[in-house]
């Protein structure tokens, strides 16, 4: 839990603010383009950012809350899912393939023996967690266990040469998780935080409510990060927290998806704020809590094209636009370049 993250460097705020005004075009005509190519420029200290092996690691893991009827898909969809990825055929594999991006498939407690040779990276902390209606979902020792592998796997990708990395989850029952920590880290409205999910209707999401009702009433901890992650979260989540708060520690882009990561960076951000500096949003998710997160949040979201999948879908789609906004800084002439007159000239 003890992560170094210094706020990016602004010294070259001003530099690159002028290098983007003096392109070719009208200052600002850009929209958020330049305000991600300012972030970017920021982030890595230079007025020519590089995106170097984007990458996105997803971690799948079980929920105990599952079992006690919070989904309407059972458990094992989460290894079959898995599998999926593994083959190639889901839409993280497709938009990935699609944008250049590498995809890491991350067993973080899936309640499944994956094949050594299948491509699923072990960081299994347990066959998924305990049901939080009634107890916490895992141990002090398995948050820390989880905080670390997820810290130690995004170092590697960093060693490996990425500079900038997304997260993707998997796990049957996880938008409780996400609805839960929404709730009681950010003072939302139950309620509001519970969405469909996987696909419920209006009677299964009454029910969904009704059950995190009971948990969160339950709930006899104190409300520190720790013991809310603990209690509530899922290890697919809790690995997610310490991965991210690796990358910000090592200066990365870190893409945000959408709710379930939107809840890791929550609680990350609980644990040390100057993670946001590092963050772009890459959607508005359609799930219901996720607008009250990214309020929270005081997040900007490049896309809004109603979608609630997770798995990392909103970063590999955004990722081409996060591209055109180095390259537009990077590629594009100046006025003076181009023997184009500039406003300031007439």
């Amino acid at each position: 839990m003890n992560f170094n993250i210094s706020k990016p460097n602004t010294a070259l705020a001003e530099q690159l603010q002028h290098k983007i005004d003096l392109k070719t075009k009208p200052i600002g005509s850009l929209g958020i383009l330049e305000k991600l190519a300012l972030k970017i420029g920021c982030i890595q200290n230079t007025l020519s950012p590089e995106l170097k092996q984007p990458t996105i690691m997803v971690f799948a893991a079980d929920h105990g809350i599952a079992l006690d009827g919070v989904s309407p898909y059972p458990q094992e969809v989460t290894w079959q899912m898995v599998a999926n990825y593994v083959n190639g055929g889901a839409a993280i594999n497709v938009f990935g393939r699609q944008n250049g991006i590498n995809i890491s498939i991350i067993d973080a407690g899936v309640n499944f023996d994956f094949e050594k040779n299948s491509g699923v990276i072990n960081a299994k902390v347990d066959y998924g967690t305990k049901s939080y209606l009634n107890e916490s979902a895992m141990t002090s020792e398995q948050f820390h266990t989880a905080i670390k592998r997820g810290a130690d796997l995004c170092d590697q990708k960093h060693r490996e040469g990425s500079n900038i990395i997304g997260f993707g989850e998997m796990g049957i029952g996880n938008t409780s998780s996400g609805a839960i920590l929404l709730h009681i880290l950010a003072g939302v409205d139950l309620k509001e935080c519970v969405g469909r999910g996987t696909g419920w209707d209006d009677e299964g999401l009454k029910k969904k409510y009704e059950i995190l009702k009971k948990a969160v009433t339950n709930y006899r901890g104190d409300n520190s990060v720790e013991n809310i992650l603990s209690y509530f979260g899922g290890f697919e989540i809790v690995m997610i927290v310490g991965a991210m708060l690796k990358a910000a520690e090592l200066e990365m882009v870190i893409m945000v998806d959408g709710f379930i990561i939107s809840s890791a960076l929550l609680a990350a951000s609980k644990i040390n704020s100057n993670i946001l500096e590092y963050c772009i949003f890459t959607h508005k998710s359609n799930e219901n809590g996720h607008k009250h997160m990214l309020q929270h949040l005081k997040a900007e979201p490049i896309l809004d094209l109603g979608m609630r999948l997770g798995e990392g879908t909103g970063v590999a789609v955004a990722y081409p636009i996060i591209e055109s906004a180095v390259n537009f800084l990077n590629q594009m002439a100046s006025f003076e370049d181009a023997g184009v007159s500039n406003s300031d000239q007439i």
